[in-house]
């Protein structure tokens, strides 16, 4: 893996690692070490194999397109209008939960250095700025991805260095709540905190000359960092604090504060780890609409810059306090579109002849593996996911 894929790979495991990051403790805590891992691994398969028939579909289409071109080849114009809807609520939903949760951050930093802004001041800066590295396009958000991530890997390593010598085991074992139903209800948040999918056409775009195993380890290796982080950090939370302390917990500063608690300069590690979280989250998901801004509308960037930024940002001014609802709502839309649509689009593509395909240069064909068995079982998956949101 050359340093473009591995950069890659670090765009999906930064889209991930966001805001799941931090609620993951706050909605898991309660059904104890055992539950909460087991549910975290089937989230984690189940998405990334969704993501890899979506990688599929997005070969086959002929590479080089975004969602809406990839849906009009495969699904017609009734499921090119059905995806771009889902795919514009779902990126604008997580935009939101990442603009509220960096706001929080952004004001507690920046009241540390004695500039007081209020917390709709602290969304706007940084939207705005935030919003001009995306527009500069994926080849810049990729080499700032790498020098954030580099930062956030020795602040999440500080952080589990201060945390891990004092887990206290009786806290990991034990369980408020024995309610599976509820332990399933999290899983649209679980769920979300996956959703590094929107990624993927612009990104097999960016590496154009990858062959399709190279691509295949791409979106592999880069839904594992987040898997192994987010089960590192939940083990260092609930070590840490009791799951009564984390259910209670509204924002993100108000868990850093509690962990920052107890120990010496936690509180800044936390605060530089979860603001870098957020940001290269951010990052993910704008490049993922700004993409399909420019697929659907073919308008200059700084028209794109406007359709991209505006509405995610009003809707995270007028829901300041809905940081969890509004992962909760983005992970309904996800299961629609990061399980049935990509089924349905590999569906109908492997439908028609391979001949009708371009292989890469090692002469290869994608196909995501696992067959009709995969396949079903991955619609049970997305089933499954319904169902968490029905009961």
């Amino acid at each position: 893996m050359n340093l473009k894929l591995l950069g890659s790979s670090l765009i999906i495991a930064g889209t991930a690692l966001g805001a799941g990051m931090l609620a993951i403790p706050m909605v898991l805590a309660q059904f104890g070490l055992v539950w909460g891992t087991l549910l975290m691994l089937v989230i984690w398969l189940g998405t990334t194999y969704a993501a890899l028939l979506l990688l599929e579909a997005s070969i086959k289409a002929g590479g080089g397109l975004g969602m809406n071109t990839i849906a009009r080849k495969t699904l017609g114009k009734g499921g090119q209008l059905v995806t771009n809807s889902l795919l514009y609520a779902l990126l604008v939903c997580l935009l939101m939960a990442y603009i509220i949760g960096a706001g929080d951050l952004v004001q507690k930093l920046l009241s540390g250095i004695g500039l007081d802004l209020s917390l709709m001041q602290s969304q706007i800066v940084f939207t705005l700025v935030a919003g001009v590295v995306v527009a500069a396009g994926t080849a810049v958000i990729d080499k700032l991805n790498r020098a954030l991530f580099a930062v956030m890997v020795i602040m999440l390593v500080l952080t589990l260095l201060s945390l891990v010598p004092t887990i206290s085991i009786e806290n990991l074992m034990v369980a408020t709540s024995d309610n599976k139903i509820d332990l399933i209800k999290t899983s649209s948040v679980l769920f979300t905190s996956f959703g590094f999918m929107v990624v993927i056409p612009s990104l097999v775009t960016y590496n154009k000359e990858a062959t399709h195993k190279q691509l295949r380890n791409m979106v592999v290796i880069g839904s594992l960092v987040p898997l192994f982080s987010y089960l590192l950090w939940l083990y260092a939370a609930m070590g840490n604090l009791s799951a009564d302390q984390m259910v209670d917990f509204s924002n993100v500063s108000e868990l850093i504060a509690a962990l920052g608690s107890g120990h010496s300069m936690i509180n800044l590690i936390l605060s530089v780890f979860t603001g870098l979280a957020l940001l290269t989250s951010f990052l993910g998901v704008a490049m993922a609409l700004f993409d399909q801004n420019v697929d659907t509308f073919r308008q200059n960037r700084a028209v794109t810059y406007v359709l991209t930024f505006i509405l995610p940002l009003t809707g995270a001014l007028y829901a300041a306090d809905q940081f969890l609802s509004a992962l909760a709502y983005a992970g309904i839309i996800l299961v629609f579109l990061a399980v049935f649509i990509p089924m349905a689009m590999t569906m109908k593509l492997r439908k028609e002849d391979d001949s009708a395909f371009e292989v890469d240069a090692s002469g290869a064909l994608y196909q995501a593996s696992g067959g009709h068995l995969a396949m079903g079982l991955s619609f049970l998956f997305g089933c499954f996911l319904l169902a968490a949101e029905l009961i």
